[in-house]
């Protein structure tokens, strides 16, 4: 009943294709029309990506510190190592590039040595007054000399700040608006205005110029992903349509498959527009995901409309055929794939989720469009010529099929040992696996803001901002003696952790405050003692306001306080015993019945997150695994046949776990995604093989050894065609300058590469291995849903 059921609808699907194609066709391009219009609500990404949930604790710390003190990453640095930056004419160059940037509305202020100011006592009264610290409008060799030594020897609340520790190089500080950091302002500014003006400057003076801090990164990273959209999506329509023609020899058919793939481009980013999606560095691989998944769909689709057009030379017999046949079994597949994206979206990462709801939407989308666009554009033209016909007699493919058959029938011991010694192998790597939380490792390394990101971590000890919050549990409670040295004392722990750079907070204002009482001797910046604490606090406290560089260190109610350090790149390990020790200075430096402190930031925040994913990598591969199994169970309806098909798709994504652990490819984000895409594609062929498979076991009557090799001989041309479109079209990722992309594409291709030879070779090896428990009508019931049928029964 199932089985007559599911010939008649699908054969219903046919004619109604068939008869209605002049409407399909108009509505296909109406819904391109509509979703081309929603292109103009993407959004590019401004932020880093966040991978905790919203509720997680980490993001509700962070959130927390945002209310209080807004944005974080408004910082951008620009940084010289040269020491004739010192000579009249660079010297006033480099004044003038930061007075330049200041003027722009994006800008909140700048801070360079041009305009630094020093804290003095005033002569007439006992107060205090901010003085320029650069006094001449002329400058010479004499008092340009001056200058430097007072800025290095004299101004320690300076120091890490505008000149390096170890005094060899000066940078300037550029503070955007906190209210333009996330929004398309600030690439503006990035891109059209501030590097100019460095190129300027260069020009000008010779001087290199290093440049980072969150905004410049995140700016030029997002930009990197907006530039590689164009270039994935026409590399692989390259690649794609290459080994398309190579396979087919047929333009036209090159020529309709392509344009069938663009149109699902097309609707991709429709859906990302339609959803208010913003194009991260996963949304952005959507679009060359769907070609490189939606030519397999033509691969079947035009093969088995050419092998009709062979057998009997009837167009519509055989377009109803290629509709009704491989409709079905090309629906299954393109379901198992989808799922296997579909899992991201119930792991609690927007991120994650989106990219799975977008890329699981366009999968079954592709499906629809190749069912619809290929049968009816072939329904206009003539019947394919025997030009068009004659790569279905290739030679060399035959030979690999026979290779394929003879490795089934006499080596069956021999791929039995070979896959127990991948897999031991692989098990040996999978313990070498690291576990990557770096910020920044999978931006570009060819780039020049990578090498000033390394830049500023040798010369200021990091980059990535590390925050640490202080509430002192009562309004005012911060600028309590008490409460500073307790801050200083964290302080002096973090400035000897080599991976911290030295960290700045009200702090050093105070210690400053005290230096400028004693005549700004610098053998006094340090904090006030219990008789000085008045005075100095006072005039602390109106010296932040006026300098309007440390407002944002305590809020507005004085009750919360902000430690602020930056931090190189570290290993997660490192970084964990790190955060142990942190933890626990604070612990025994603030009273938890006194202070509520919380270490935050976005460093935290994504180093947490990739952990996260770790801990999700398990279910989300659980789960693609756990609605494929059920997807066959549905199909085959055997318990058995769901075993002996899940061994062939697991054993490639364990030798690739076993190749990342033995080549150093640590787990992170983007290689998080490697098992479940390629489970979701790789069980496609286990699908196809299985089906064909019981078919030949009906007309066989149960012989099994003559059903697998029937079935082999069947399904191993498409197969091979199509794991080769995959492997290819997979590694154009290759090309990325982002290493978490390139090694996306790496593995997923070698994933597939192993997953094929894995459904070619192991799989009827295990079949013809257990045939007696197998061999029989029960093991082998009656499926859900008949993905194939005997061309006789279209007779």
């Amino acid at each position: 009943m199932n089985k007559l059921f599911s010939i008649g609808f699908w054969s219903w699907v046919a004619r109604f294709i068939l008869r209605n194609r002049t409407w399909i066709l108009i509505v296909i391009a109406a819904i391109t029309v509509l979703l081309a219009l929603q292109w103009k609500n993407m959004r590019f990404t401004y932020t880093e990506a966040n991978l905790l949930p919203d509720d997680h604790p980490i993001n509700l710390e962070y959130d927390q510190f945002l209310s209080h003190f807004g944005e974080e990453g408004n910082l951008i640095v620009m940084g010289v190592k040269d020491s004739t930056i010192f000579t009249p004419e660079k010297f006033k160059a480099w004044n003038q590039l930061s007075k330049d940037i200041g003027k722009f509305n994006e800008v909140e202020l700048t801070l360079s040595i041009g305009n630094l100011q020093k804290l003095e006592k005033k002569l007439d009264t006992t107060g205090f007054e901010l003085v320029p610290f650069i006094k001449d409008s002329i400058f010479t060799d004499a008092n340009l000399a001056e200058y430097k030594d007072e800025l290095f020897n004299k101004m320690p609340f300076y120091d890490g700040l505008i000149y390096s520790p170890d005094k060899q190089s000066i940078r300037s500080a550029i503070y955007l608006k906190k209210d333009i950091v996330n929004t398309p302002a600030r690439k503006d500014f990035v891109i059209k205005d501030l590097i100019p003006l460095i190129k300027k400057f260069e020009k000008e003076t010779g001087v290199e110029v290093h440049t980072s801090g969150m905004p410049y990164i995140r700016t030029l990273n997002s930009q990197n992903i907006i530039d590689e959209i164009g270039l994935f999506i026409g590399a692989a329509l390259f690649v794609t349509s290459l080994i398309f023609f190579f396979f087919f020899r047929s333009w036209r058919a090159t020529f309709i498959s392509m344009c069938t793939v663009i149109i699902g481009v097309m609707w991709a980013f429709g859906f990302l527009g339609l959803m208010h999606y913003e194009i991260t560095v996963l949304t952005a691989l959507i679009p060359p995901l769907i070609i490189v998944i939606g030519i397999p769909n033509c691969i079947f689709l035009i093969n088995k409309y050419q092998q009709e057009i062979k057998l009997h030379g009837n167009q519509a017999k055989s377009l109803q055929r290629v509709i009704a046949k491989v409709g079905n079994a090309t629906l299954m597949t393109n379901l198992t794939t989808a799922s296997g994206f579909a899992t991201f979206i119930l792991v609690k990462s927007e991120l994650l989720s989106e990219f799975g709801i977008v890329a699981s939407i366009n999968i079954v989308a592709i499906f629809l469009l190749s069912l619809l666009i290929i049968p009816i554009t072939y329904s206009y033209m003539a019947v394919p010529k025997y030009k068009h016909l004659k790569h279905l007699n290739k030679t060399w493919i035959n030979s690999f099929v026979n290779w394929i058959e003879r490795m089934v029938k006499e080596r069956r011991i021999t791929i039995y040992i070979a896959a127990v010694l991948l897999l031991c192998s692989s098990i040996i790597g999978i313990y070498n696996i690291k576990i990557s939380g770096s910020l920044i490792e999978d931006m570009p390394k060819n780039t020049g803001f990578f090498d000033d990101i390394r830049f500023f971590e040798k010369e200021y000890e990091g980059i990535m901002p590390l925050e640490i919050m202080v509430d002192t549990k009562k309004k005012k409670g911060v600028m309590s003696l008490s409460t500073l040295k307790r801050i200083d004392e964290l302080q002096d722990h973090i400035k000897e952790i080599p991976e911290f750079a030295k960290p700045l907070s009200v702090v050093e204002l105070v210690k400053y405050s005290k230096q400028a009482y004693y005549n700004g001797n610098p053998e006094y910046y340090q904090l006030p003692n219990s008789q000085e604490r008045t005075f100095i606090l006072s005039y602390a406290k109106s010296s932040n306001t006026n300098t309007n560089l440390l407002n944002s260190y305590v809020d507005s109610t004085g009750q919360f306080a902000r430690i602020t350090t930056f931090m190189k790149d570290t290993e997660p390990d490192r970084f964990k015993r790190i955060e142990e020790d942190l933890n626990t200075e604070i612990a025994k430096v603030f009273p938890v019945e006194r202070y509520n402190v919380s270490v935050t930031g976005k460093a935290l925040v994504f180093q947490k997150g990739t952990h996260y994913l770790v801990n999700n990598l398990i279910l989300s591969l659980s789960l693609a695994i756990f609605l494929i199994a059920l997807f066959m169970a549905w199909m085959f309806r055997s318990f058995k046949m769901i075993l002996i098909s899940l061994i062939p798709n697991l054993l490639p994504l364990i030798i690739t776990a076993g190749v990342m652990g033995f080549v150093g490819v640590p787990i992170k984000p983007s290689t998080i995604l490697v098992f479940s895409i390629a489970f979701g594609i790789s069980v496609d062929d286990t699908i196809h093989f299985l089906a064909k498979y019981r078919q030949e076991l009906i007309a066989n009557n149960w012989k099994i050894k003559k059903s697998v090799f029937a079935a082999l001989r069947e399904t191993a041309v498409s197969m091979f065609y199509t794991s080769i479109v995959l492997f290819f079209g997979f590694s154009v990722f290759t090309i990325s300058s982002f290493g978490g992309t390139v090694a996306l594409g790496a593995l997923v291709s070698i994933t597939l590469l192993f997953a094929m030879l894995s459904n070619l070779v192991l799989l009827p090896t295990l079949l013809l291995s257990l045939e007696r428990s197998i061999a029989n009508k029960q093991t082998m019931k009656k499926p859900a849903i008949e993905i194939l049928t005997n061309d006789k029964e279209d007779e």
